[in-house]
């Protein structure tokens, strides 16, 4: 990838960073790109998968209320530019089909992290799973 100095992050990688401060592997990561100073993007659907990921946490009795409320406060908060760019929800219909994916959803993210030649990082290892009989090499996964 040509641009070392951003990348593009998925709901889960998210998820695991504001919900495992105890994961050393997730915490060591988002320190170095803090460090080094990597600037992190996203589509906007970034909250809505991160609301819905936590409510869902909420609705099975894993989360208490009051972790859901400060999980999605702290989540608002990090440094994460949003990109808005319509082109990106046609060139995710076309990567969903390239890659036969279940929804549209991680085809924005994959999309994203083409369209601006970076990488995308993902702690959803059934999405890492998918691409490697594609061999996507700009998808990490955690």
């Amino acid at each position: 990838m040509s641009n070392s100095s951003t990348i593009c992050v998925d709901a889960s990688i998210i998820l695991r960073y504001a919900l495992r401060p105890d994961d050393a592997s997730i915490q060591e990561l988002w320190q170095s790109w803090i460090s080094e100073e990597i600037h992190l993007v996203a589509p906007t659907l970034l909250f809505y998968e991160v609301t819905n990921g936590l409510y869902q946490q909420q609705k099975n009795n894993t989360l208490s209320p009051e972790t859901i409320w400060q999980t999605l406060e702290l989540s608002l908060e990090l440094p994460i530019t949003l990109v808005n760019e319509a082109n990106l929800h046609l060139k995710a219909r076309e990567i969903a089909m390239r890659y036969n994916l279940p929804a549209t959803y991680d085809a924005h993210y994959l999309a994203l992290a083409e369209w601006m030649d970076i990488e995308l990082w993902t702690a959803d290892q059934r999405l890492v799973n998918t691409l490697k009989p594609f061999k996507v090499k700009w998808v990490k996964g955690i």
